[in-house]
């Protein structure tokens, strides 16, 4: 069975919502750190272009986004689950709400003068440059709008005071009883806020909804072992690909395999990867690339969120 390889960086609020389904799940990884900002020569190397964080890769094949991530841990280790019977669509539509939303409100307010000054502040003044001129350039083209300072702060207590509601309210431990993927996707924008003195406070005006933070947090990130890029685009160059999922499924939109298509997100870091499609499912698109590097890789998106057009 090949390992399950991630590349991250420590301070990425998604690459941290990825560590905790790893934590929660029990499981075993090899950690590949990436540069927070771009080139990431040995990551697109593997993804044919999409620079977002995390990347999870098994062998040959390469997973982006976490929403994805979550569904390929779910298929490597069934129990505990992140979609409780029942609860399938509540707790992925929620999950969905936090990554986009509750994500953007964070990243505003995260993103202050006042914020960036203390976050920042043992950095160089040309490093804090160029890192937020990395993210405006990964903020440009897409769907995604930057919200405000003065709009986030505006409309964050609205967000908390229900957020802190429901936990008081909620017989279970967790945001829908149990834990669910809806946990990990809020976890991750307030353990952004947490980071410094000046951003916490917007969390930990909230005790419920602290206390909840912590116990998720508390699933911890599994048992990691470091790789470095070398080593996986090694580990991909010597795999061989998994098998196609069989799912019966026409494309809405009549995208067949073995077209060439380019495969983007919608919202932001909008960089597209090409290749061959060889599967479109419910849930999953897969495209083939070759990289005189990585090999030949099989590289996965979730349909929801990122277009596919024709090459």
């Amino acid at each position: 069975m090949s390992e399950l390889i991630l590349h991250h960086y420590p301070t990425s609020p998604f690459a941290e919502k990825a560590r905790l389904l790893l934590g929660f799940k029990g499981l075993s990884w090899r950690s590949v750190h990436i540069s927070p900002v771009m080139p990431k020569p040995d990551l697109t190397a593997l993804t044919g272009g999409y620079r977002k964080t995390p990347v999870l890769q098994i062998g040959a094949d390469i997973y982006c986004d976490t929403a994805l991530i979550a569904r390929r841990l779910e298929q490597e280790k069934a129990l505990p689950t992140f979609f409780p019977e029942g609860q399938e669509m509540t707790t992925a539509s929620f999950a969905m709400w936090a990554d986009s939303v509750v994500f953007q409100h964070a990243v505003s307010l995260v993103f202050q003068p006042e914020s960036v000054a203390v976050r920042f502040g043992k950095l160089p003044p040309e490093a804090i440059k160029a890192f937020l001129a990395d993210r405006a350039g990964l903020f440009s083209g897409g769907s995604a709008t930057r919200l405000s300072a003065e709009q986030a702060k505006h409309q964050w207590p609205t967000i908390m005071a229900r957020l802190e509601q429901q936990l008081q309210r909620e017989q279970g431990d967790f945001l829908f009883g149990e834990p669910s993927i809806a946990d990990f996707a809020l976890a991750h924008p307030l353990w952004f806020l947490k980071a410094t003195h000046v951003t916490a406070p917007w969390v930990d005006e909230y005790p419920a909804v602290a206390a909840w933070l912590g116990r998720v947090l508390g699933f911890g990130h599994g048992a990691a072992s470091e790789m470095s890029s070398a080593e996986a685009l090694e580990v991909a160059r010597n795999a061989t690909p998994a098998a196609l999922p069989e799912e019966r499924f026409v494309d809405p939109n009549g995208f067949e395999a073995g077209q060439q298509v380019a495969i983007a997100a919608i919202d932001y870091g909008v960089d597209p990867v090409v290749g061959e499609l060889l599967f479109a499912g419910r849930e999953e698109l897969i495209v083939r690339r070759e990289d005189e590097r990585g090999g030949v890789v099989h590289v996965h998106f979730p349909r929801f969120g990122f277009r596919i057009e024709a090459r």
